[in-house]
C-alpha cells in the first residue's frame, strides 16, 4: 500500500525557456495515447539529448532535470540520458567502446580510539591490484559474458559522473582507444574516529563489442558480487579501519550514478536503524518510528524526509536520519522504502506525519525532528 506523505520539494511554475524543448517533449511522451507515439517522442526527445551531449552543453541537461516540474518529467528525461548513452547510438557497423561505472557503497569505520582524541583516517581511494577485480568480474560472466574490458584504479565521487561532465565522458566512450582505461584522479574516503560513515564511489571501466550489444542489460549483482566485494575490501582496508564494500551491477555512467544515490542512501537508512533500534531497545524498550516532510534549503529540490527513532518513556532520547530525494525520486516510493526497512527491523510503531515541515524548530534553531509524547497522541516537535 502506498504511503500517504506529502512532496516537500518545491517544483518551478512555468519552466525556462532554455529548456522549454526538452521539457515539452518529456510531458508529450507521458501525455502519449498509444505505446507507438510514447515511443516516437522518446526517441526523438533522446536524439535532443544526445545532441546537447556532443555539443558540450550537458550543463543544460543538468538544469533542466533539476528545473523539470515535476518527478515525473525528471524521470523521463534521465531515462533518455541513459538512452542516449548507448553506443547504438549513432553507430551502424564494426566495434564499439563502452565506458561504463560501478557503484560501490563503502562502509568503513575507524576502529583506533584514544583518550586524547584521533584524527580523521582516510583511504586513498585508489584499488592496487585492478586486473584482480577485473579477473573476478571475467570468471563469473558480468558484462554479458564479454573479456574486452578493463578497469581503472581510481575509485571516484559522484560528481565525476554527474551530468554535467557526461559530454566529456561521452567524448572519451566515442574515442578509438580500445579497452584501455582512460585516467581519473581518485577520491579519498576520509573516516572519522570512532564512527561508521557510508561512502559512494564508482570504479570506471571501458569494454570493446559490436555497438548493437548492450554489454551493461543486467541490472542486478551476479555471482560475481561476492568475491568482488571481498577482494576490494581487502585491497581497500588500512590498519585501524574495517571496509565493507557493497557493489552494484555494471551500468552506463548516468544510470550507475542514479543507483549508486539509491544505494548510499539506502544503506545508510539500514545502518542508522540498526544502530538506533538496538540502543533503544537495550535501554528503553520498543522504539517509536515517525516519518516527516520537511522544506530544507541545503537538500536537493529544497527538500528531505526525516525519520526520528525515539521511546515516549525517554524523553532524553532521539535519533534521527535525514533522507535526500533526488530530482528523479517519487517521494512515495522513498517513503515506502524507509516503512519497509522499519518493518524489516520489526518496528511496530511507525507514524507518517502529514504535511510539509520546516527545516529547523524557530524557538531552538536546531534541526527540526519529531517525536511522540508520553500519550502516544499526536507527535510533538524537538
Amino acid at each position: 500500500m502506498p504511503v500517504d506523505i506529502e512532496d516537500p520539494r518545491l517544483f518551478p511554475d512555468c519552466v525556462d525557456p532554455a529548456h522549454a524543448a526538452l521539457t515539452d517533449l518529456a510531458e508529450a511522451a507521458l501525455a502519449a495515447a498509444s505505446t507507438a507515439r510514447e515511443e516516437e517522442i522518446r526517441l526523438a526527445l533522446t536524439q535532443r539529448v544526445l545532441e546537447r551531449l556532443q555539443s558540450g552543453d550537458a550543463w543544460l541537461l543538468a538544469d533542466a532535470i533539476a528545473g523539470a516540474p515535476s518527478p515525473a518529467v525528471a524521470r523521463t528525461l534521465w531515462r533518455s540520458l541513459i538512452a542516449a548513452w548507448s553506443p547504438a547510438m549513432g553507430a551502424q557497423s564494426g566495434i564499439a567502446v563502452t565506458l561504463f561505472a560501478l557503484p560501490i557503497v563503502i562502509v568503513a569505520a575507524s576502529q583506533s580510539a584514544d583518550e586524547e582524541g584521533d584524527g580523521d583516517a582516510q583511504l586513498a581511494g585508489i584499488v592496487p591490484d585492478a586486473g584482480r577485480l577485473a579477473t573476478i568480474l571475467r570468471e563469473h560472466g558480468a558484462l554479458c559474458g564479454n573479456e574486452n574490458f578493463g578497469l581503472s584504479q581510481a575509485m571516484v565521487a559522484s560528481d565525476a559522473l554527474d551530468v554535467p561532465g557526461l559530454g566529456d565522458l561521452m567524448a572519451m566512450q566515442r574515442m578509438d582507444r580500445g579497452a584501455s582505461t582512460p585516467d581519473f584522479p581518485p577520491t579519498p574516503i576520509t573516516v572519522q574516529p570512532r564512527q561508521q560513515g557510508v561512502h559512494l564511489r564508482f570504479m570506471i571501466g571501458t569494454a570493446v563489442a559490436a555497438p548493437q550489444v548492450d554489454l551493461l542489460a543486467d541490472a542486478e549483482v551476479g555471482k560475481w558480487g561476492i568475491p568482488f566485494a571481498r577482494e576490494l575490501a581487502h585491497q581497500l582496508a588500512e590498519p585501524g579501519i574495517s571496509v565493507l564494500a557493497l557493489p552494484r551491477a555494471p551500468a552506463s555512467p548516468p544510470a550507475a550514478l542514479q543507483r549508486g544515490r539509491a544505494g548510499q542512501r539506502e544503506v545508510g537508512a539500514q545502518l542508522f536503524a540498526s544502530n538506533a533500534i538496538r540502543r533503544l531497545r537495550a535501554t528503553v524498550g520498543e522504539p517509536v518510528a515517525v516519518i516527516s516532510s520537511h522544506r530544507c534549503a541545503a537538500a536537493p529540490g529544497g527538500g528531505e524526509l526525516r525519520v526520528s527513532l525515539s521511546s515516549p518513556l525517554d524523553p532524553r532520547q532521539a535519533d534521527g536520519f535525514r533522507c535526500p530525494l533526488f530530482p528523479t525520486d517519487r517521494v512515495v516510493d522513498v517513503a515506502g522504502m524507509l516503512c519497509d526497512l522499519l518493518r524489516d527491523c520489526r518496528v511496530s510503531d511507525v507514524r507518517v506525519l502529514p504535511g510539509v515541515h520546516p527545516d529547523r524548530d524557530p524557538a531552538t534553531g536546531m534541526i527540526l525532528l519529531h517525536k511522540p509524547t508520553a500519550e502516544g497522541v499526536e507527535p510533538t516537535l524537538h
